[in-house]
């Protein structure tokens, strides 16, 4: 479940290209090779690190067995990245494949981003370890190991859920599967309440797909919920129902809480936004001279281009969860084509009138039903659409006031 910035891209390509030379190495190394009595089978919780394509954490799995030289981490999440990467993200065509590594050579690269790591050992007979051993062995293989990443519904750690229910069939019992209670999109601001910039972006793509009830395995999209599951599943070994989990290394220091709030940033910024755009209003007012377009200008031409990426992720890109997006009815991708006409002589754009009178009663139906929603609209989001009210509001009053001046003077 990553991320990358060009900050950490050289970094990250050598990890990777690491990775594909080991997963040929040990891949070739261990066909057709049977584990050991003291072989161990564990999944592998990454915590959530500090950067942004660390706050959701990662899953591996981690196959140990001493007698036959093996150590093996089997990770999901990786992909090539390349110069069409973001474009490709952008349009939800993201292809993951499962990688295989030297685990000390994995660990080491976690540790070194500071990034604690947990270890479930599972509580598996050999012929289960057997099984899940020789599953991941064809899944690495360059014909299988290939798949559509989508961030909710098949990462890193849905495949490992889908792979140990997969392999051990009706033995594994994970806890009844009722409502958890959560969105998505309120499992997703657990872990980005802290960085509110990011925050409001995802809250501004996502449609009101991610604002469903969601079911306790839908929860094990995320790292640390899958961790918690597979500590409450059971097995049943040889008659017998155990525990899942047979035991747990902790690291030695946890990062600090992630529910713990930062500053609302993004909600300071747009209310400063629309007392700014509130007081240039009100000197309008008093000046009916003075028109700052200059104001107009950024806010119809960014709500212009946030409708347009919206337009996009709900119509064209590939992804389910950015439909149906509440938040087209503000950020019209239309905005932008009105600036040319908003340097005219205002009493000469009657049209802009009526198309800036739509958007206010658009803006007031939000406000009205915006507890009623289907979707969870961001708070950041009020302010500018008392901004947008307000501007339109005057630029409406502005047209129709010169309109009414040149039919007087004719």
């Amino acid at each position: 479940m990553h991320v990358v910035y060009p900050s950490k891209i050289n970094q990250i390509a050598v990890f990777l290209l690491s990775i594909t030379f080991l997963c040929i190495k040990h891949d070739v190394n261990a066909q057709g090779v049977q584990l050991s009595e003291d072989a161990q089978i564990s999944l592998i919780t990454i915590l959530p690190g500090d950067a942004p394509e660390e706050l959701f954490g990662h899953s591996a799995i981690r196959i140990q067995d001493l007698q036959n030289n093996i150590d093996l981490s089997y990770n999901y999440g990786t992909f090539h990245f390349d110069a069409f990467f973001l474009p490709k993200f952008i349009y939800g065509d993201l292809e993951y494949f499962l990688s295989v590594a030297n685990y000390s050579a994995s660990r080491r690269y976690y540790l070194e981003q500071q990034r604690p790591i947990i270890e479930q050992v599972l509580n598996l007979t050999l012929s289960q370890k057997q099984d899940v051993f020789e599953f991941l062995r064809v899944n690495a293989l360059e014909e299988n190991r290939y798949y559509q990443y989508d961030f909710l519904y098949d990462n890193c750690s849905t495949r490992i859920r889908d792979l140990f229910e997969h392999v051990l069939g009706d033995d594994l019992r994970f806890s009844p599967e009722v409502a958890s209670g959560f969105t998505f999109r309120d499992m997703i601001h657990l872990y980005v309440h802290q960085r509110p910039f990011i925050q409001l972006g995802m809250d501004l793509l996502l449609g009101n797909r991610v604002d469903q009830i969601i079911t306790t395995r839908e929860t094990m999209f995320l790292p640390d919920f899958l961790m918690k599951e597979f500590d409450r599943a059971t097995m049943l070994v040889n008659g017998e129902i155990q525990p899942f989990v047979a035991s747990t290394e902790l690291p030695s220091h946890f990062p600090d809480e992630i529910s713990r709030a930062g500053q609302p940033w993004a909600l300071l910024l747009t209310w400063a936004l629309f007392l700014a755009g509130a007081v240039i209003t009100y000197k309008n007012y008093r000046n009916s001279k003075t028109i700052v377009r200059w104001f107009d200008l950024p806010l119809f031409t960014v709500t212009g281009l946030i409708g347009l990426l919206i337009l996009f992720l709900w119509f064209i890109s590939l992804h389910e969860v950015t439909i149906n997006n509440l938040n087209m009815l503000w950020a019209w991708p239309t905005h932008i084509f009105i600036i040319p006409f908003l340097f005219r002589r205002l009493n000469s754009v009657l049209p802009l009138a009526t198309y800036l009178s739509l958007l206010i009663i658009s803006c007031l139906i939000i406000l009205i039903g915006w507890t009623f929603w289907t979707q969870h609209l961001h708070p950041a989001i009020l302010p500018i659409l008392l901004l947008l009210i307000t501007r339109s509001g005057w630029i409406v009053l502005r047209v129709k006031n010169g309109a009414s001046k040149v039919k007087r003077e004719n």
